[in-house]
């Protein structure tokens, strides 16, 4: 599978997967033949490679949701995650909470899914509180049950989070939540692209992930809604191709869901590339692609844990993602120096500045496997974590 991404010919070792992967030939393929072959807009068009166009177009999403097992109307093409967590936020909830309501959240979650919810907090009056998390700095079924109360409305949770990597029970969660009147919505960012992924199973009422982040292009991502809650939702956006009249402000009439949603002209080239991105990982298997992540990330924390002078923060998580310090050198140093020897990694908060209250430190070392990383790749890396001397010279 290595063969089919151009970026590996650079010489790059490529850890940096938790911020966006590298694409696959038959990705750019797709995208190359939107622009050579059938370019045109969408629902807009009654000659033939615009009619090309929308069956293409609404081809994806039907791979998206067959890939995530819910039902074609149900999926939403945005921008990326945090579009469709804001869209979730200002376009459901907004109108779903008062005052005093409660939305839960943890330390661990991306900016993403910590700030829209500040938002409604300040605006709104509802509250926002925050499950803790345990001494491996993941977060349970129980740390929620310890915060959640009867205003409790909403609990937001990443699947996966970018930092710590913790795979939370999500499904255990739901059930529990579904019990006492509660709506939850995912983050699926670091998920979806790792783990199969079956919104019927988990019965969440939100989903939202990115596709640069599953070998897809970026400025393409997907909401998940359950229809019945999609129906009361606001579209944010309003203009062409979303609506179906507009007479007067007494007379506006919306298309049916998912369109109304999707207002102006789409990212067509976006959406194609992420159906093609879908069923290159399918060709792999989801299982396969989280028991290679799951492996090599072992092996990668077992030869980390033979240099004394790095401590690492997430050792015991299942996901490819692995943080660490090397003791008395910044973050940023460090990818500064394993960048000279083309290596990418993460260096900073990565976009989840609460947790430094529990790490204990603002910025981290973050390591993201892929399916293209290989044991070749930790050995590198490694060697060059080896020799503290050698990072403190370089840095000169």
């Amino acid at each position: 599978m290595n063969n089919n991404f151009p970026m590996l010919n650079t010489g790059y070792i490529y850890l940096d997967n938790g911020a966006t992967t590298w694409k696959p030939e038959p990705v750019i393929k797709k995208i190359n033949e939107y622009y050579n072959d059938f370019t045109a807009n969408a629902h807009r068009g009654d000659y033939d490679i615009s009619l090309r166009v929308d069956n293409e177009y609404e081809g994806a999403r039907k791979i998206v949701a067959d890939f995530i097992n819910s039902d074609y109307k149900e999926v939403i093409f945005t921008s990326g995650t945090t579009d469709a967590l804001n869209l979730v936020a200002e376009g459901y909830f907004r109108k779903h909470l008062q005052k005093d309501d409660e939305i839960i959240i943890n330390y661990a979650e991306h900016a993403s899914n910590v700030m829209p919810w500040f938002r409604l907090a300040n605006d709104l009056g509802v509250k926002v509180k925050f499950a803790a998390l345990n001494d491996s700095n993941a977060l349970t079924l129980d740390s929620i049950k310890e915060v959640v109360s009867d205003k409790t409305k909403v609990i937001s949770l990443a699947m996966i989070t970018n930092v710590i990597g913790d795979l939370r029970d999500v499904k255990e969660i739901v059930k529990f939540a579904h019990e006492r009147g509660i709506k939850v919505v995912v983050d699926g960012a670091q998920s979806v692209p790792h783990i199969k992924t079956d919104v019927k199973d988990l019965d969440c009422d939100f989903l939202a992930f990115s596709g640069h982040k599953m070998c897809g292009p970026t400025g393409i991502g997907v909401l998940y809604g359950k229809y019945e809650l999609l129906e009361e939702m606001e579209p944010r956006n309003l203009g062409g191709g979303m609506n179906a009249s507009f007479d007067s402000p007494e007379e506006i009439e919306l298309k049916s869901i998912p369109t109304r949603f999707e207002a102006g002209t789409p990212n067509i080239e976006g959406a194609i590339g992420l159906g093609a991105a879908i069923k290159y990982l399918e060709s792999i298997g989801m299982d396969n692609i989280q028991k290679h992540e799951v492996g090599l990330k072992k092996y990668l924390v077992d030869e980390l844990s033979k240099i004394e002078h790095i401590k690492m923060y997430n050792k015991d998580t299942i996901s490819g993602t692995v943080v660490f310090n090397v003791d008395g050198i910044f973050s940023q140093d460090v990818a500064i120096y394993l960048s000279k020897y083309k290596i990418c990694v993460r260096a900073g908060n990565h976009c989840a500045k609460l947790l430094k209250n529990k790490l204990g430190t603002d910025n981290t070392v973050r390591v993201s496997i892929y399916i293209y990383n290989t044991k070749e790749d930790v050995d590198k890396l490694v060697s060059l974590l080896q020799d503290k001397n050698k990072i403190l010279n370089e840095m000169l």
